[in-house]
Protein backbone atom coordinates (compact mmCIF):
# COMPACT_ATOMS: atom_id res chain seq x y z
CA UNK A 1 0.00 0.00 0.00
CA UNK A 2 1.13 3.33 -0.70
CA UNK A 3 2.08 5.69 1.93
CA UNK A 4 0.58 9.21 1.33
CA UNK A 5 1.46 10.96 4.75
CA UNK A 6 3.90 12.90 3.49
CA UNK A 7 1.88 14.45 1.34
CA UNK A 8 0.43 18.16 1.95
CA UNK A 9 -3.12 17.79 3.69
CA UNK A 10 -6.58 19.68 3.09
CA UNK A 11 -9.99 19.41 4.78
CA UNK A 12 -13.72 19.47 4.11
CA UNK A 13 -16.74 19.02 5.65
CA UNK A 14 -16.53 15.13 4.52
CA UNK A 15 -13.17 14.64 5.82
CA UNK A 16 -9.29 15.18 5.85
CA UNK A 17 -7.30 14.17 2.70
CA UNK A 18 -3.91 14.50 1.44
CA UNK A 19 -3.63 16.16 -1.37
CA UNK A 20 -1.48 15.07 -4.80
CA UNK A 21 -0.44 17.44 -7.06
CA UNK A 22 1.30 16.74 -10.68
CA UNK A 23 2.23 19.55 -13.36
CA UNK A 24 0.39 22.14 -10.55
CA UNK A 25 -2.79 20.74 -11.20
CA UNK A 26 -4.75 18.42 -8.67
CA UNK A 27 -4.40 14.40 -8.90
CA UNK A 28 -5.38 12.68 -6.46
CA UNK A 29 -6.97 13.29 -3.02
CA UNK A 30 -6.31 10.42 -0.51
CA UNK A 31 -7.88 9.26 2.40
CA UNK A 32 -5.84 10.60 5.70
CA UNK A 33 -4.08 8.12 7.68
CA UNK A 34 -6.07 8.70 10.32
CA UNK A 35 -9.49 7.71 8.61
CA UNK A 36 -10.40 3.94 8.74
CA UNK A 37 -13.69 5.13 6.97
CA UNK A 38 -12.77 7.61 4.23
CA UNK A 39 -15.79 9.57 2.22
CA UNK A 40 -15.54 8.99 -1.63
CA UNK A 41 -17.37 12.66 -1.66
CA UNK A 42 -14.02 14.68 -1.26
CA UNK A 43 -12.67 13.80 -4.40
CA UNK A 44 -15.87 14.74 -6.28
CA UNK A 45 -14.29 18.19 -6.66
CA UNK A 46 -11.67 17.41 -9.00
CA UNK A 47 -13.82 16.89 -11.66
CA UNK A 48 -15.01 20.64 -11.82
CA UNK A 49 -11.53 22.24 -10.22
CA UNK A 50 -11.04 23.68 -13.78
CA UNK A 51 -13.74 22.44 -15.70
CA UNK A 52 -16.08 24.50 -17.95
CA UNK A 53 -18.54 25.93 -15.52
CA UNK A 54 -15.33 27.40 -13.07
CA UNK A 55 -16.04 30.84 -12.84
CA UNK A 56 -12.74 32.53 -13.54
CA UNK A 57 -13.28 36.60 -14.12
CA UNK A 58 -15.85 39.04 -12.47
CA UNK A 59 -19.16 39.11 -14.59
CA UNK A 60 -21.83 41.50 -14.80
CA UNK A 61 -25.51 40.48 -15.48
CA UNK A 62 -25.87 42.75 -19.16
CA UNK A 63 -29.28 44.02 -18.81
CA UNK A 64 -27.80 45.43 -14.80
CA UNK A 65 -24.39 46.36 -16.53
CA UNK A 66 -26.15 48.81 -20.00
CA UNK A 67 -29.13 49.95 -17.59
CA UNK A 68 -28.45 49.72 -14.01
CA UNK A 69 -29.79 47.97 -10.51
CA UNK A 70 -33.46 46.47 -11.06
CA UNK A 71 -33.13 46.61 -14.60
CA UNK A 72 -34.94 43.41 -16.35
CA UNK A 73 -35.14 41.18 -12.94
CA UNK A 74 -37.07 38.87 -15.12
CA UNK A 75 -34.21 38.28 -16.92
CA UNK A 76 -32.06 36.50 -14.41
CA UNK A 77 -30.70 33.16 -15.42
CA UNK A 78 -31.27 34.05 -19.10
CA UNK A 79 -29.42 37.35 -19.75
CA UNK A 80 -25.66 36.89 -20.68
CA UNK A 81 -22.88 37.97 -18.42
CA UNK A 82 -20.30 40.70 -19.24
CA UNK A 83 -16.51 39.93 -17.85
CA UNK A 84 -15.43 43.22 -16.29
CA UNK A 85 -11.57 43.92 -14.44
CA UNK A 86 -11.66 43.06 -10.92
CA UNK A 87 -11.04 47.20 -10.65
CA UNK A 88 -14.33 48.09 -12.46
CA UNK A 89 -16.25 45.18 -10.36
CA UNK A 90 -15.08 46.90 -7.36
CA UNK A 91 -16.28 49.81 -7.44
CA UNK A 92 -19.54 48.99 -9.36
CA UNK A 93 -20.14 46.75 -5.61
CA UNK A 94 -19.12 49.42 -3.99
CA UNK A 95 -21.24 51.94 -5.52
CA UNK A 96 -24.30 49.89 -5.46
CA UNK A 97 -23.61 49.15 -1.54
CA UNK A 98 -23.42 52.85 -1.13
CA UNK A 99 -26.24 53.65 -3.23
CA UNK A 100 -29.03 50.55 -1.51
CA UNK A 101 -27.74 52.03 2.08
CA UNK A 102 -27.96 55.52 1.90
CA UNK A 103 -31.29 55.57 -0.04
CA UNK A 104 -32.94 52.75 1.79
CA UNK A 105 -30.90 51.97 5.14
CA UNK A 106 -28.89 48.69 6.46
CA UNK A 107 -31.65 47.06 6.85
CA UNK A 108 -32.20 46.61 3.02
CA UNK A 109 -29.38 44.71 2.29
CA UNK A 110 -30.30 40.53 3.22
CA UNK A 111 -26.92 39.34 4.30
CA UNK A 112 -27.72 36.11 5.67
CA UNK A 113 -26.00 34.01 3.41
CA UNK A 114 -27.17 30.59 4.70
CA UNK A 115 -24.55 27.90 3.79
CA UNK A 116 -21.97 25.42 4.99
CA UNK A 117 -18.75 27.52 3.55
CA UNK A 118 -15.89 25.83 3.82
CA UNK A 119 -14.11 24.22 6.86
CA UNK A 120 -11.40 26.72 7.10
CA UNK A 121 -11.73 29.29 9.98
CA UNK A 122 -10.24 31.94 8.15
CA UNK A 123 -11.51 31.75 4.78
CA UNK A 124 -14.94 31.01 6.33
CA UNK A 125 -17.10 32.66 3.65
CA UNK A 126 -19.65 34.15 6.17
CA UNK A 127 -17.41 35.02 8.11
CA UNK A 128 -15.85 37.34 5.88
CA UNK A 129 -19.15 38.27 4.39
CA UNK A 130 -20.39 39.14 7.64
CA UNK A 131 -17.59 41.33 8.90
CA UNK A 132 -17.31 43.11 5.89
CA UNK A 133 -21.42 44.18 6.06
CA UNK A 134 -21.05 44.91 9.60
CA UNK A 135 -17.99 47.44 8.72
CA UNK A 136 -20.37 49.51 6.36
CA UNK A 137 -23.44 49.31 9.23
CA UNK A 138 -24.97 45.88 9.24
CA UNK A 139 -27.33 44.21 7.17
CA UNK A 140 -30.39 42.21 7.71
CA UNK A 141 -29.68 38.35 8.87
CA UNK A 142 -31.07 34.76 9.22
CA UNK A 143 -31.56 32.52 12.24
CA UNK A 144 -31.65 29.16 12.57
CA UNK A 145 -30.96 26.06 10.30
CA UNK A 146 -32.85 24.20 7.71
CA UNK A 147 -31.82 21.05 8.92
CA UNK A 148 -33.63 21.33 12.49
CA UNK A 149 -34.75 24.84 12.81
CA UNK A 150 -38.17 23.72 14.71
CA UNK A 151 -36.08 21.88 16.95
CA UNK A 152 -33.82 25.05 17.70
CA UNK A 153 -36.51 27.01 19.05
CA UNK A 154 -38.51 24.57 20.60
CA UNK A 155 -35.92 22.76 22.79
CA UNK A 156 -35.00 25.47 24.95
CA UNK A 157 -38.66 25.76 26.00
CA UNK A 158 -38.77 22.04 27.08
CA UNK A 159 -35.08 20.66 28.06
CA UNK A 160 -32.45 22.79 26.99
CA UNK A 161 -29.99 24.62 24.38
CA UNK A 162 -30.28 22.16 21.40
CA UNK A 163 -26.63 22.25 20.59
CA UNK A 164 -25.55 21.77 23.80
CA UNK A 165 -27.72 18.19 23.82
CA UNK A 166 -25.45 17.52 19.89
CA UNK A 167 -21.91 18.31 21.63
CA UNK A 168 -22.98 17.07 24.74
CA UNK A 169 -25.19 13.72 23.34
CA UNK A 170 -24.95 10.48 25.49
CA UNK A 171 -21.90 9.24 23.55
CA UNK A 172 -21.57 5.85 21.57
CA UNK A 173 -19.14 4.01 24.36
CA UNK A 174 -22.30 4.78 27.34
CA UNK A 175 -24.75 3.61 24.85
CA UNK A 176 -23.15 0.33 23.63
CA UNK A 177 -22.07 -0.17 27.94
CA UNK A 178 -25.10 0.54 29.46
CA UNK A 179 -28.38 0.84 27.02
CA UNK A 180 -30.69 -2.36 26.57
CA UNK A 181 -32.27 -0.86 23.36
CA UNK A 182 -31.68 1.53 20.80
CA UNK A 183 -34.91 2.84 19.11
CA UNK A 184 -34.25 4.91 16.53
CA UNK A 185 -36.96 7.42 14.94
CA UNK A 186 -35.66 8.58 11.18
CA UNK A 187 -32.98 6.29 11.57
CA UNK A 188 -29.38 6.51 12.03
CA UNK A 189 -28.51 7.22 8.25
CA UNK A 190 -24.69 6.55 7.89
CA UNK A 191 -24.81 8.01 4.58
CA UNK A 192 -24.67 11.70 6.34
CA UNK A 193 -22.05 10.91 9.21
CA UNK A 194 -19.87 11.65 6.34
CA UNK A 195 -19.90 14.86 7.20
CA UNK A 196 -19.39 17.23 9.78
CA UNK A 197 -19.88 21.42 10.24
CA UNK A 198 -15.58 22.74 10.30
CA UNK A 199 -14.21 19.33 9.33
CA UNK A 200 -13.62 16.13 10.81
CA UNK A 201 -10.37 13.79 11.01
CA UNK A 202 -11.58 10.59 11.60
CA UNK A 203 -15.24 9.11 10.83
CA UNK A 204 -16.52 6.84 13.36
CA UNK A 205 -20.20 6.23 13.38
CA UNK A 206 -20.01 3.15 11.22
CA UNK A 207 -17.58 1.98 13.37
CA UNK A 208 -19.64 2.70 16.69
CA UNK A 209 -22.88 1.20 14.73
CA UNK A 210 -20.97 -2.08 14.32
CA UNK A 211 -19.45 -1.62 18.08
CA UNK A 212 -23.12 -1.44 19.38
CA UNK A 213 -24.75 -4.20 17.31
CA UNK A 214 -21.66 -6.97 18.04
CA UNK A 215 -22.09 -6.14 21.79
CA UNK A 216 -25.95 -7.31 21.56
CA UNK A 217 -27.44 -3.56 22.04
CA UNK A 218 -31.19 -4.32 20.39
CA UNK A 219 -31.79 -1.88 18.02
CA UNK A 220 -35.24 -0.62 16.02
CA UNK A 221 -35.27 1.10 13.19
CA UNK A 222 -38.39 3.31 13.15
CA UNK A 223 -38.09 4.76 9.29
CA UNK A 224 -40.16 4.20 6.09
CA UNK A 225 -37.02 3.52 4.54
CA UNK A 226 -34.70 1.01 5.81
CA UNK A 227 -31.52 2.09 4.65
CA UNK A 228 -31.62 4.98 7.31
CA UNK A 229 -30.29 2.28 9.36
CA UNK A 230 -28.94 -0.81 7.53
CA UNK A 231 -30.32 -3.93 6.72
CA UNK A 232 -28.00 -5.66 9.47
CA UNK A 233 -30.77 -8.53 10.15
CA UNK A 234 -29.97 -7.81 13.55
CA UNK A 235 -32.04 -4.67 13.48
CA UNK A 236 -35.65 -4.61 14.19
CA UNK A 237 -37.46 -2.45 11.42
CA UNK A 238 -40.31 -0.64 11.52
CA UNK A 239 -41.68 1.31 9.18
CA UNK A 240 -44.37 3.89 9.68
CA UNK A 241 -46.34 6.02 7.52
CA UNK A 242 -43.92 8.92 6.71
CA UNK A 243 -44.46 11.99 8.77
CA UNK A 244 -46.26 10.26 11.32
CA UNK A 245 -44.06 9.49 14.30
CA UNK A 246 -45.63 12.03 16.61
CA UNK A 247 -49.12 10.08 16.70
CA UNK A 248 -46.48 6.57 16.98
CA UNK A 249 -45.34 8.49 20.01
CA UNK A 250 -48.58 9.23 21.38
CA UNK A 251 -50.05 5.81 21.25
CA UNK A 252 -46.71 4.80 22.86
CA UNK A 253 -46.98 7.59 25.45
CA UNK A 254 -50.37 6.21 26.10
CA UNK A 255 -49.24 2.56 26.10
CA UNK A 256 -47.16 3.81 29.28
CA UNK A 257 -49.84 5.77 30.90
CA UNK A 258 -52.26 2.77 30.64
CA UNK A 259 -49.93 -0.40 31.79
CA UNK A 260 -48.31 1.61 34.98
CA UNK A 261 -45.29 1.57 33.48
CA UNK A 262 -43.97 5.16 34.19
CA UNK A 263 -42.03 6.24 36.27
CA UNK A 264 -43.40 8.61 38.66
CA UNK A 265 -40.67 9.63 40.30
CA UNK A 266 -39.03 10.83 37.63
CA UNK A 267 -41.79 12.45 36.88
CA UNK A 268 -42.66 13.87 40.08
CA UNK A 269 -38.84 15.45 40.22
CA UNK A 270 -38.30 16.62 37.21
CA UNK A 271 -40.73 17.90 34.52
CA UNK A 272 -43.62 20.15 34.88
CA UNK A 273 -47.28 19.75 33.07
CA UNK A 274 -47.64 15.85 33.23
CA UNK A 275 -51.40 16.77 33.99
CA UNK A 276 -52.08 18.40 31.44
CA UNK A 277 -50.13 15.59 28.67
CA UNK A 278 -52.32 12.70 30.10
CA UNK A 279 -55.27 14.40 29.72
CA UNK A 280 -54.60 15.37 25.98
CA UNK A 281 -53.58 11.55 25.56
CA UNK A 282 -57.01 10.70 27.25
CA UNK A 283 -59.07 13.04 25.09
CA UNK A 284 -60.43 15.22 28.05
CA UNK A 285 -60.80 17.92 25.67
CA UNK A 286 -61.15 16.82 22.05
CA UNK A 287 -62.90 13.26 22.74
CA UNK A 288 -60.05 12.14 21.02
CA UNK A 289 -58.07 8.96 23.12
CA UNK A 290 -54.44 8.65 21.35
CA UNK A 291 -53.73 5.20 22.60
CA UNK A 292 -51.78 2.33 20.22
CA UNK A 293 -55.40 1.41 17.92
CA UNK A 294 -55.91 5.18 17.51
CA UNK A 295 -51.85 5.97 16.68
CA UNK A 296 -52.07 2.00 14.52
CA UNK A 297 -54.46 4.28 11.88
CA UNK A 298 -52.15 6.79 11.26
CA UNK A 299 -48.99 5.61 11.10
CA UNK A 300 -49.76 2.12 9.56
CA UNK A 301 -48.28 0.19 11.94
CA UNK A 302 -50.46 -2.32 13.83
CA UNK A 303 -51.50 -1.96 17.41
CA UNK A 304 -49.76 -5.39 19.00
CA UNK A 305 -46.44 -3.72 17.20
CA UNK A 306 -47.23 -0.12 19.01
CA UNK A 307 -47.78 -1.84 22.11
CA UNK A 308 -44.76 -4.12 21.99
CA UNK A 309 -42.34 -1.80 21.02
CA UNK A 310 -43.51 0.56 23.72
CA UNK A 311 -43.38 -2.59 27.11
CA UNK A 312 -39.64 -3.31 25.40
CA UNK A 313 -38.69 0.50 25.33
CA UNK A 314 -40.24 0.19 29.61
CA UNK A 315 -38.82 -3.20 30.32
CA UNK A 316 -34.64 -2.03 30.25
CA UNK A 317 -32.55 1.19 29.85
CA UNK A 318 -34.00 2.25 26.30
CA UNK A 319 -32.11 5.24 24.27
CA UNK A 320 -33.98 7.37 22.23
CA UNK A 321 -32.95 8.78 19.13
CA UNK A 322 -34.75 11.41 17.02
CA UNK A 323 -33.53 12.25 13.58
CA UNK A 324 -33.15 16.13 12.45
CA UNK A 325 -35.57 14.85 9.59
CA UNK A 326 -38.61 14.59 11.99
CA UNK A 327 -38.34 18.47 12.13
CA UNK A 328 -38.74 18.97 8.54
CA UNK A 329 -41.97 18.37 8.08
CA UNK A 330 -45.76 20.48 8.74
CA UNK A 331 -45.37 20.70 12.47
CA UNK A 332 -42.45 19.91 13.08
CA UNK A 333 -41.41 20.58 16.26
CA UNK A 334 -43.86 17.86 17.49
CA UNK A 335 -42.32 14.93 17.08
CA UNK A 336 -39.36 16.12 18.92
CA UNK A 337 -41.55 17.38 21.86
CA UNK A 338 -43.46 13.80 21.89
CA UNK A 339 -40.22 12.36 22.15
CA UNK A 340 -39.20 14.16 25.19
CA UNK A 341 -42.55 13.16 26.60
CA UNK A 342 -42.00 9.22 26.26
CA UNK A 343 -38.21 9.50 27.29
CA UNK A 344 -39.52 11.40 30.16
CA UNK A 345 -42.41 9.15 31.33
CA UNK A 346 -39.55 5.91 30.44
CA UNK A 347 -37.47 7.82 33.51
CA UNK A 348 -34.01 6.90 32.00
CA UNK A 349 -32.32 10.89 30.79
CA UNK A 350 -29.07 11.40 32.71
CA UNK A 351 -28.82 7.40 33.12
CA UNK A 352 -25.74 6.22 31.48
CA UNK A 353 -27.20 4.94 28.04
CA UNK A 354 -30.53 6.18 28.99
CA UNK A 355 -32.75 8.77 27.99
CA UNK A 356 -32.75 10.82 24.17
CA UNK A 357 -30.49 11.93 21.56
CA UNK A 358 -30.91 14.52 18.39
CA UNK A 359 -28.89 13.44 15.30
CA UNK A 360 -26.92 10.13 15.62
CA UNK A 361 -25.04 9.96 12.46
CA UNK A 362 -26.44 13.16 11.04
CA UNK A 363 -23.24 14.37 11.72
CA UNK A 364 -20.06 12.38 12.61
CA UNK A 365 -19.63 14.11 15.70
CA UNK A 366 -23.22 13.43 17.25
CA UNK A 367 -22.27 10.58 20.15
CA UNK A 368 -18.26 11.26 19.12
CA UNK A 369 -16.59 12.25 22.51
CA UNK A 370 -13.28 12.90 22.29
CA UNK A 371 -11.52 15.93 23.07
CA UNK A 372 -12.71 18.76 21.70
CA UNK A 373 -10.74 21.82 20.02
CA UNK A 374 -12.11 24.58 20.88
CA UNK A 375 -11.48 26.49 18.02
CA UNK A 376 -11.08 30.08 17.55
CA UNK A 377 -12.59 32.07 14.63
CA UNK A 378 -12.44 35.57 12.25
CA UNK A 379 -14.24 37.95 14.78
CA UNK A 380 -17.27 39.48 12.57
CA UNK A 381 -17.98 42.20 14.89
CA UNK A 382 -21.05 44.14 16.04
CA UNK A 383 -24.16 43.74 13.15
CA UNK A 384 -26.33 47.43 14.23
CA UNK A 385 -29.24 46.18 12.46
CA UNK A 386 -31.94 44.23 14.77
CA UNK A 387 -33.78 43.07 11.75
CA UNK A 388 -33.84 39.25 11.03
CA UNK A 389 -36.03 36.45 10.07
CA UNK A 390 -35.89 32.65 10.29
CA UNK A 391 -33.73 31.27 7.69
CA UNK A 392 -36.17 29.73 5.52
CA UNK A 393 -38.43 33.07 5.48
CA UNK A 394 -36.02 34.48 3.20
CA UNK A 395 -38.54 33.87 0.27
CA UNK A 396 -41.48 35.96 1.91
CA UNK A 397 -39.49 38.03 3.34
CA UNK A 398 -38.89 39.17 -0.45
CA UNK A 399 -42.52 38.72 -1.90
CA UNK A 400 -43.81 40.47 1.46
CA UNK A 401 -41.97 43.56 2.33
CA UNK A 402 -43.98 44.79 5.42
CA UNK A 403 -45.57 41.33 5.78
CA UNK A 404 -45.36 39.64 9.17
CA UNK A 405 -44.70 36.33 11.04
CA UNK A 406 -44.99 34.42 14.13
CA UNK A 407 -41.37 33.08 15.44
CA UNK A 408 -40.77 32.18 19.26
CA UNK A 409 -43.72 34.60 20.70
CA UNK A 410 -42.77 37.42 18.57
CA UNK A 411 -44.36 39.00 15.71
CA UNK A 412 -41.12 39.75 12.91
CA UNK A 413 -41.80 42.43 10.84
CA UNK A 414 -40.63 41.83 7.29
CA UNK A 415 -37.91 44.39 5.75
CA UNK A 416 -38.03 45.42 2.70
CA UNK A 417 -34.75 44.23 0.59
CA UNK A 418 -32.88 45.53 -2.07
CA UNK A 419 -30.15 44.22 -1.77
CA UNK A 420 -28.97 40.57 -1.30
CA UNK A 421 -25.56 39.60 -0.98
CA UNK A 422 -24.45 36.06 -0.80
CA UNK A 423 -20.83 34.53 -0.20
CA UNK A 424 -20.81 30.49 1.09
CA UNK A 425 -23.66 29.35 0.54
CA UNK A 426 -26.35 28.14 -2.47
CA UNK A 427 -30.61 28.63 -1.89
CA UNK A 428 -31.05 26.93 -5.05
CA UNK A 429 -29.63 23.60 -3.53
CA UNK A 430 -31.73 23.72 -0.39
CA UNK A 431 -34.43 25.95 0.01
CA UNK A 432 -38.15 24.24 -0.77
CA UNK A 433 -40.36 25.57 -3.95
CA UNK A 434 -37.91 26.27 -6.28
CA UNK A 435 -40.24 27.91 -8.73
CA UNK A 436 -41.24 29.69 -5.87
CA UNK A 437 -38.39 31.28 -4.93
CA UNK A 438 -37.36 32.01 -8.47
CA UNK A 439 -40.67 34.43 -8.28
CA UNK A 440 -39.04 36.08 -4.74
CA UNK A 441 -35.35 35.93 -6.39
CA UNK A 442 -36.90 39.12 -9.29
CA UNK A 443 -37.77 41.43 -6.29
CA UNK A 444 -34.38 42.45 -4.88
CA UNK A 445 -32.51 45.39 -7.30
CA UNK A 446 -29.16 43.41 -7.23
CA UNK A 447 -28.32 40.32 -6.23
CA UNK A 448 -24.53 39.80 -5.63
CA UNK A 449 -22.76 36.64 -5.08
CA UNK A 450 -19.17 35.21 -4.20
CA UNK A 451 -18.60 31.77 -6.37
CA UNK A 452 -16.59 29.36 -7.53
CA UNK A 453 -18.56 27.74 -10.09
CA UNK A 454 -21.46 28.95 -12.52
CA UNK A 455 -24.14 26.78 -10.46
CA UNK A 456 -28.15 28.29 -10.28
CA UNK A 457 -27.18 30.69 -7.86
CA UNK A 458 -24.39 32.68 -9.55
CA UNK A 459 -26.66 32.60 -13.14
CA UNK A 460 -29.33 34.14 -11.29
CA UNK A 461 -27.44 36.87 -9.83
CA UNK A 462 -26.24 40.58 -11.22
CA UNK A 463 -22.93 40.23 -10.02
CA UNK A 464 -20.49 37.42 -9.81
CA UNK A 465 -17.38 37.65 -8.09
CA UNK A 466 -14.88 34.78 -8.53
CA UNK A 467 -13.44 32.59 -5.85
CA UNK A 468 -10.83 30.30 -5.08
CA UNK A 469 -11.55 26.49 -3.54
CA UNK A 470 -10.16 25.35 -0.55
CA UNK A 471 -7.25 23.71 -2.62
CA UNK A 472 -6.42 26.99 -3.54
CA UNK A 473 -5.60 28.51 -0.43
CA UNK A 474 -4.26 28.26 2.91
CA UNK A 475 -6.37 27.12 5.56
CA UNK A 476 -6.74 25.95 9.17
CA UNK A 477 -9.87 23.52 9.42
CA UNK A 478 -11.19 23.69 12.93
CA UNK A 479 -14.55 22.21 14.47
CA UNK A 480 -15.95 22.47 18.09
CA UNK A 481 -16.79 18.90 17.74
CA UNK A 482 -14.39 17.28 16.50
CA UNK A 483 -10.55 16.47 18.23
CA UNK A 484 -8.24 17.41 14.97
CA UNK A 485 -6.80 20.86 13.80
CA UNK A 486 -5.68 20.37 10.31
CA UNK A 487 -3.55 22.74 8.52
CA UNK A 488 -4.70 23.00 5.26
CA UNK A 489 -1.74 24.19 2.30
CA UNK A 490 -2.49 25.69 -0.90
CA UNK A 491 -2.35 22.70 -3.19
CA UNK A 492 -2.62 24.97 -6.45
CA UNK A 493 -3.29 28.43 -7.94
CA UNK A 494 -6.56 29.33 -8.75
CA UNK A 495 -7.63 29.26 -11.94
CA UNK A 496 -7.91 32.98 -13.99
CA UNK A 497 -8.30 35.52 -11.49
CA UNK A 498 -10.19 33.87 -8.79
CA UNK A 499 -9.41 35.52 -5.10
CA UNK A 500 -10.30 34.20 -1.88
CA UNK A 501 -13.01 35.84 0.19
CA UNK A 502 -10.60 37.99 2.17
CA UNK A 503 -9.09 39.77 -0.62
CA UNK A 504 -12.71 39.98 -2.56
CA UNK A 505 -13.84 41.99 0.20
CA UNK A 506 -10.56 43.96 1.34
CA UNK A 507 -10.98 45.33 -2.59
CA UNK A 508 -14.19 46.37 -1.79
CA UNK A 509 -13.38 47.87 1.62
CA UNK A 510 -11.08 50.02 0.12
CA UNK A 511 -13.36 51.51 -2.39
CA UNK A 512 -15.64 52.41 0.16
CA UNK A 513 -13.49 53.71 2.77
CA UNK A 514 -12.63 50.96 5.27
CA UNK A 515 -10.30 48.84 4.49
CA UNK A 516 -7.90 49.25 7.74
CA UNK A 517 -11.54 48.35 9.46
CA UNK A 518 -12.49 45.13 7.53
CA UNK A 519 -8.87 43.85 7.71
CA UNK A 520 -7.74 44.85 11.29
CA UNK A 521 -4.36 45.58 9.88
CA UNK A 522 -3.84 42.33 9.32
CA UNK A 523 -2.87 40.51 6.26
CA UNK A 524 -4.19 37.06 5.66
CA UNK A 525 -0.76 34.63 7.16
CA UNK A 526 -0.98 37.27 10.11
CA UNK A 527 -4.98 36.48 10.54
CA UNK A 528 -4.16 32.57 10.26
CA UNK A 529 -1.19 33.52 12.70
CA UNK A 530 -3.88 34.59 14.86
CA UNK A 531 -6.41 32.49 14.63
CA UNK A 532 -3.80 29.47 15.45
CA UNK A 533 -2.36 31.21 18.30
CA UNK A 534 -5.82 32.13 19.95
CA UNK A 535 -6.73 28.30 19.31
CA UNK A 536 -3.56 26.75 21.06
CA UNK A 537 -4.12 29.27 23.84
CA UNK A 538 -7.67 28.06 24.15
CA UNK A 539 -6.55 24.56 24.26
CA UNK A 540 -3.76 24.46 26.96
CA UNK A 541 -6.17 25.86 29.30
CA UNK A 542 -7.99 22.36 28.72
CA UNK A 543 -4.91 20.69 28.82
CA UNK A 544 -4.71 19.79 24.95
CA UNK A 545 -0.85 20.30 24.04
Amino acid sequence: MTDYSSLPLTASHWGTYRVETQDGQVKALHGFEEDLDVSPIGSGILDVLDGPNRITKPAIRKSWLDQGPGTANGRRGKDPFVQVTWEEAEQIVADELTRVIRTHGNNAVYAGSYGWASAGRFHHAQSQIHRFLNCIGGYVRSVDTYSFAAGEVLLPHIIGNLYVMLTHATSWPSIIDHSDLLVAFGGIPLKNGQINAGGLGRHTQKENLKRALDSGLRIVNVSPVQSDLGSDSRIKWLAPRPNTDTALLLGIAHTLFSENRVDHGFIERYTIGYERFVAYLNGKHDGTVKNARWASGICNLTENEITNLAREMSEGRTMISLSWSLTRQDHGEQPFWAGIAVASMLGKIGQAGGGIGFGYSATNSVGDHGSRVPGASLPQGKNPVKDFIPVARFVDMLLYPGGQCDYNGQILTYPDIHLVYWAGGNPFHHHQDINRMLRAWQKPDTIIVNEWCWNSMAKHSDIVLPCTTTLEREDIALSPRDPFAVHMQKAVDPPGLARNDFDIFWGIARKIGVAEEFTGSRSEQEWLQFIYSQTQEAAKSRGID
